[in-house]
């Protein structure tokens, strides 16, 4: 094997790069990171499996990390975010897309018929805290002067932020974000009940014939405030695969929807910020679902595609952070406990609990103060359950981006099931071995993590599989062949 003098090459990246490729088993430390489509921070696995046959003990096929060029076995991490995964968040908006589409059009387990079911879009947004800087229109649609009276652009960084920072509710705002979930269920229970007055029903009647199905995704506004945008459907009593009664129209969904928003409310009690009832903004926007091929902007299909869209954002779209603050040695306390109960102070945060000074996070001054915010109130007793320390880097939203009902459509595991389905049976076509049976075979194994991300020459590696794969998802948008 020839040794490779590489001090003359000043980047270290570079250097591990020229290391990998003229490693002897190059080949499939390459086909790995092909293999995870330019995925930018797979995790490391050491292990090893073994298919073996229950009636005869044989192995019939085995595999261990060891024989890998690395030592390890490279997995996606599969990171719906796309600061942190651009590939895996690609990924999960298809996924999500797919699964909002069968929702509305059939597809993927979901019966056809469902088109005809009643639905609507709906986006429920948060109250205001203060006057923020912003762009309003006219009723033709023509950009006005804001409160400052100027006319800000698009890009500008101030959208958003308070016209008075010392008058801003900050609290009140913090503690919407950190109740939006809850405010949902609440909106939910209410809307059952909107729908059960309008067709005359008692709420137990009104369960017997039919079902409210619905999938959201969380979106931020540039204020740091988190609005929700939902596919609302009505739906038999087994779900998709029945229809609603024929009375139970769009316009009956859409009344009890505006009925059911300003209902939704929730009572916050402390001493340190007062009484504070919670609630839905007054901006309520329910439009109905026009079908794929209808001359209309609202389609199924711009629906799923726009929920897919946002599905892979977090707060960094609006100018906060994609990783959590809070130190991980002390869990974001500022001490550990000794045997006895003593407590020591971290030496990681030096007492902080941060991982990062505020002062310093490279943030606008209205998204650090949102974080203050979250970190003061979440050493508040009364605001313990809400563990604001975690989730200051959210701005104290604490939910999941996207969630649907039961029986909304099929679920993100049966499509990553279908696929690691697919991929396994290529993988055997391709290697010529026979199909298992899985009433006679049995896979053992035992795996281990080894840590994330990969070495800098295979990063560059990566970042050209991405770099390839864009363009040639672009060129296949732009009509090429």
């Amino acid at each position: 094997m020839v040794t490779l003098d590489l001090r003359h090459v000043a980047s270290p990246a570079v250097r591990d790069l020229l290391h990998l490729v003229n490693h002897p088993d190059f080949d499939r430390a390459q086909q790995q990171i092909e293999r995870l489509g330019g995925c930018s921070e797979p995790v490391r696995l050491t292990g090893h499996t073994a298919t073996v046959d229950t009636s005869t003990g044989e192995v019939l096929c085995s595999y261990t990390s060891s024989e890998e060029p690395t030592g390890s076995l490279l997995t996606a991490c599969g990171n719906r975010r796309s600061s942190r995964c651009p590939a895996c968040s690609r990924l999960y908006a298809a996924d999500t897309y797919h699964l909002i589409r069968a929702g509305l059009s059939g597809g993927k387990t979901v019966p056809e018929t469902v088109r005809t079911h009643p639905r609507v879009f709906t986006t429920l947004t948060a109250p205001s805290f203060g006057p923020v800087h912003n762009r309003p229109t006219t009723p033709g649609g023509d950009v006005r002067p804001c409160r400052c009276r100027k006319l800000h652009e698009p890009t500008d960084p101030l959208l958003g932020t308070p016209l008075n920072p010392a008058t801003y509710d900050y609290a009140g705002a913090v503690l919407f974000n950190a109740h939006a979930s809850v405010l949902w269920a609440r909106f939910t229970i209410y809307l059952r009940r909107e729908i059960a007055a309008r067709l005359g029903m008692t709420q137990k009647a009104a369960r017997a014939v039919l079902r409210v199905s619905f999938a959201k995704v969380a979106e931020y506004q540039k204020r740091g405030l988190v609005h929700f945008h939902a596919v609302i459907r009505l739906d038999g009593p087994d779900g998709n695969t029945t229809p609603p009664p024929p009375h139970a129209t769009v316009s009956v969904l859409t009344d009890a929807i505006r009925a059911a928003a300003p209902r939704a409310r929730i009572t916050v009690v402390s001493d340190a910020v007062g009484e504070r009832e919670l609630g839905w903004g007054q901006q309520l926007d329910v439009r109905q679902i026009a079908t794929f091929g209808t001359d209309t902007e609202l389609t199924d299909q711009a629906v799923a595609a726009y929920v897919a869209k946002y599905a892979t954002k977090s707060a960094d779209a609006s100018g906060a952070l994609d990783r959590a603050l809070f130190c991980r040695p002390c869990q974001g306390r500022g001490a550990t406990l000794l045997p006895r109960g003593t407590p020591l102070a971290c030496t990681a945060c030096d007492g902080t609990g941060q991982a990062r000074p505020l002062p310093r996070l490279a943030v606008a001054r209205h998204v650090r103060q949102m974080i203050r915010t979250c970190w003061e109130l979440g050493k508040l007793p009364e605001f313990a359950h809400l563990k604001l320390w975690k989730w200051a880097h959210m701005l104290g939203f604490r939910g999941h981006f996207s969630t649907k009902s039961r029986n909304y459509s099929t679920t993100l595991g049966a499509l990553r099931d279908a696929r690691r389905t697919w991929r396994t049976e290529q993988a055997r076509a391709h290697t010529d071995q026979p199909v298992s049976d899985p009433t006679t075979t049995l896979v053992v194994g035992h795996w281990d993590y080894l840590g994330s991300g990969y070495s800098p020459g295979a990063a560059l590696l990566a970042a050209d599989v991405w770099h390839r794969k864009e363009l040639e998802r672009q060129f296949t948008a732009e009509g090429g062949s």
